[in-house]
């Protein structure tokens, strides 16, 4: 029996893109008969239900929330809601091609041992470049900064077919990926603590240390806008980002290292800060200490989360992070590029039994 599919935006004040993209969003999964498409609103202040009402009432679902949960609370609630064999997360302001679902759906059903899969996600306004959110798939690094195959900090790499490969990845892009519903409740769901931004991160942290596969189908193509809800300069994402990276490591790092990396991080944090100072950037520097001081009031309650993702690792993630600094192959050797940095280094090992040094 052919499994199905579920393409689920989760929206909010997104009128304009539901607009531009749900044209090619509906006319993608034409030939798919086992695909829906379904927009969760996240209590919208737009006339975003209207439009929906008026313009997609017989093609596209809707779930319709009280009030904004935040990306993770808000897929959550929906994904509860929906039956489907694979959920397909997509922002709104995401442009797909023509088989970009066929593709990840036909990867999936080929290679069951993976839980969840991204396309290549390049830049909707530079289209030959890769986009911040994904690129060609995440990594991280010993001390919790992400990057991207096509992505490190603000660099954002040429698309020349260099990162086309079909590869193991940390992380898949919340811009937009698809997972198997049993691993994505398996491992918990989106961590609603979190609101918003690293969530997929965390998320998939917990499948690669329960010995499931995260990988990239660069075969498959999107076009994403980003910073469509929060932008780059918004004090509140620099608090999401920060609090929540702590938040992620305290959750998921072996014993051995936790006191290592979070000493590390009070100097690069604090680093972090004063450079936002120096750039006549208060409202960011205090959107850091903030984010410090709402980890530490959180970290007490993150205990069991952490105990309980420990308990249930079957899988040591430390050859699947970085042990090198990102900041360091950046800053100092000056490695601009994905494929400048060594390649042992970034390379997904195959899964290794948890053994008692793991924990």
């Amino acid at each position: 029996m052919m499994k199905t599919v579920s393409v689920v935006i989760l929206n909010w004040n997104g009128k304009k893109y539901l607009e531009k993209f749900l044209p090619f969003l509906l006319e993608s999964i034409k030939d798919m008969p086992q695909a829906e498409i379904v927009v969760a609103d996240n209590a919208s202040t737009d006339d975003s239900l209207e439009f929906l009402k008026k313009n997609y009432d017989k093609t596209v679902k809707t779930i319709v929330f009280d009030e904004n949960y935040g990306f993770a609370g808000g897929y959550n609630r929906a994904l509860k809601q929906i039956e489907s064999d694979y959920y397909v997360l997509i922002n709104s302001d995401v442009e797909v091609t023509k088989d970009w679902l066929k593709v990840l759906y036909d990867y999936m059903e080929a290679n069951p041992k993976v839980a969840a899969c991204q396309p290549k996600i390049l830049s909707y306004h530079k289209r030959n470049h890769f986009e911040y959110a994904g690129a060609a798939g995440g990594f991280i690094d010993k001390l919790g900064y992400p990057y991207c195959r096509g992505r490190i900090f603000h660099v954002l790499e040429e698309d020349k077919g260099q990162y086309d490969d079909i590869k193991d990845v940390f992380w898949a892009s919340g811009a937009c990926f698809i997972i198997r519903k049993e691993d994505f409740w398996n491992v918990g769901a989106f961590d609603e603590d979190f609101f918003a931004h690293m969530e997929e991160i965390d998320l998939c942290w917990r499948i690669n240390s329960r010995g499931r596969r995260v990988t990239c189908n660069p075969q498959s193509v999107v076009y994403h806008i980003g910073g469509g809800t929060l932008n780059a300069e918004s004090p509140r994402k620099t608090y999401l980002n920060f609090r929540n990276n702590l938040l992620m490591l305290y959750k998921n790092l072996p014993h051995k290292s936790v006191k290592k990396t979070f000493d590390t991080r009070f100097y690069l944090d604090n680093l972090a800060a004063f450079v936002m100072l120096l750039q006549r950037k208060p409202e960011h520097l205090k959107a850091v200490t903030d984010a410090r001081t709402d980890f530490r009031n959180m970290q007490e309650d993150f205990a069991e989360k952490r105990n309980e993702n420990i308990l249930k690792s079957v899988r040591s993630t430390f050859k699947t992070i970085s042990q090198k600094s990102i900041l360091y192959e950046f800053y100092i050797k000056r490695h601009r590029k994905f494929s400048e940095l060594t390649r042992n280094d970034v390379e997904i090992d195959s899964f290794e039994e948890k053994t008692t040094e793991t924990i």
